[in-house]
């Protein structure tokens, strides 16, 4: 079998050794590493491949079982340390625009809270003040402050739900 011969047979399903190694060892380097194996045995044993009914079974068999001795070897601890330390801890453009849609929905939901209640809302939940702090800035007891904290905190929940529920059973 020739170079040609063999890259017709393996560039279909070059791909998806790529996709089965990424899934097993989580990183894109590792994964090129092990489709740079595999695809290296399967010429080594190109003369074999002409027996087999499925190329691509005997393919994916090898990118499986060379991924897991992989993580099984002594290098693996040492491997998922690394991408542990490098994985994305940014937010996904859906998730971002789901808490900003939040976010836009609390400040709606605040401002057709009460006067009172808004204030207080803001004070502890926004400005972090304690209880005490407030009690003294507005002149109420500290009891009043969390029964009013309390409904303005419940007030927007139920208004939460309700805007995120909508159109569901």
């Amino acid at each position: 079998m020739n170079e040609q011969e063999f890259l017709k047979i393996v560039s279909p399903f070059r791909d998806k050794i790529f996709r089965v190694a990424k899934r097993l060892l989580v990183s894109i380097e590792e994964a090129e590493d092990a489709t740079q194996e595999v695809l290296m045995k399967l010429w080594k044993h190109r003369q074999k491949m002409k027996g087999y009914n499925s190329p691509e079974a005997f393919a994916m068999t090898m990118t499986k079982n060379w991924c897991l001795d992989r993580l099984k070897s002594k290098q693996a601890q040492n491997l998922k340390i690394v991408h542990n330390n490098y994985e994305d801890h940014s937010k996904s453009l859906q998730k971002s625009i789901e808490v900003n849609d939040s976010l836009r929905w609390v400040k709606i939901h605040m401002e057709s809270l009460p006067a009172n209640q808004k204030l207080i809302l803001q004070l502890r939940d926004i400005e972090q003040y304690e209880f005490n702090e407030i009690a003294k800035v507005l002149d109420m007891t500290e009891s009043t402050i969390r029964v009013a904290l309390s409904r303005a905190r419940k007030s927007i929940r139920e208004k939460l739900t309700k805007t995120h529920n909508y159109g569901t059973k």
